[in-house]
């Protein structure tokens, strides 16, 4: 994440989910969890080739 989205110029945000019991929910079996506009990208794996391609799409 760091190293994708720093040279791409991305902002990116880290969230924890035990601090927030509807994410909690939704994503404890999945972590990491990478969302791009909302949308879920990937879990578990960050391919950064991929998570590049999803951020200049």
């Amino acid at each position: 994440m760091e190293k994708v989205c720093g040279d791409l110029g991305v902002p990116w945000e880290a969230k924890d989910i035990t601090e927030d019991r509807e994410l909690h929910d939704q994503y404890w079996e999945q972590i990491p969890v990478v969302l791009v506009d909302g949308r879920q990208h990937t879990f578990w794996r960050v391919g950064e080739d991929r998570l590049r391609k999803a951020l200049t799409d």
